[in-house]
């Protein structure tokens, strides 16, 4: 079934079906498509918080889907960058997508300048669907225990539709941040490939 965006549209469409307040870790809505032999865009992640500077949330998020089994032709942050570099016509920052409103309401379908950028890219790489992670952040609890949290989405690139969104988080268990990062990394991989290879 196809979808058309309204000529014009300006702003992410976000739509806010019970949900007032900002997600928290393990809300999910949306469902994952089979994704087994489909060619999936990986983002960069778009913004990482409270990490070590030399963590590698992208080089995590990339061997933990990995690990999942070879089946899905994955185009990764690098090959997106390599795109972009290539492609004047394209003018869009891969690592600093306009993605906020996710962390705010519930989105179902994005809209300009987001849908365009992913529209324009997903022509060159030949995806329709791009995996963005928006948001990695450490938070502590009341023990004063760091834990990893990922926010992520799954849009199809053709409609702007949402298939997905889910916050995952790390249920900590020592090794500091870089293993938390590990652990969400590895739990984000199993909620966009559940059946594994």
């Amino acid at each position: 079934m196809r979808f058309l965006l309204r000529a014009g549209s300006a702003v992410l469409f976000a739509a806010c079906a019970g949900q007032s307040a900002a997600p928290e870790p393990g809300f999910s809505t949306g469902l994952v498509p089979d994704l087994r032999g489909v060619p999936v865009m990986v983002f960069p992640v778009q913004e990482a918080r409270g990490l070590p500077a030399d963590a590698d949330p992208d080089g995590e998020v990339a061997f933990a889907l990995s690990e999942r089994g070879a089946v899905t032709g994955w185009i990764w942050p690098a090959d997106i960058r390599a795109i972009a570099a290539r492609t004047p016509g394209l003018a869009m920052n891969v690592d600093g997508l306009p993605v906020g409103m996710f962390l705010q309401a519930e989105v179902r379908r994005v809209g300009d300048p987001l849908y365009g950028n992913l529209r324009r890219v997903s022509a060159v790489a030949n995806s329709e669907v791009a995996l963005i992670p928006i948001q990695v952040r450490t938070r502590s609890d009341a023990d004063g225990e760091g834990t990893v949290e990922i926010a992520a989405t799954l849009v199809q690139t053709r409609t702007g539709r949402v298939l997905w969104f889910g916050i995952v988080a790390d249920p900590g268990s020592g090794g500091g941040a870089r293993a938390g990062l590990a652990r969400a990394a590895g739990l984000l991989a199993r909620a966009i490939l559940p059946l594994g290879a």
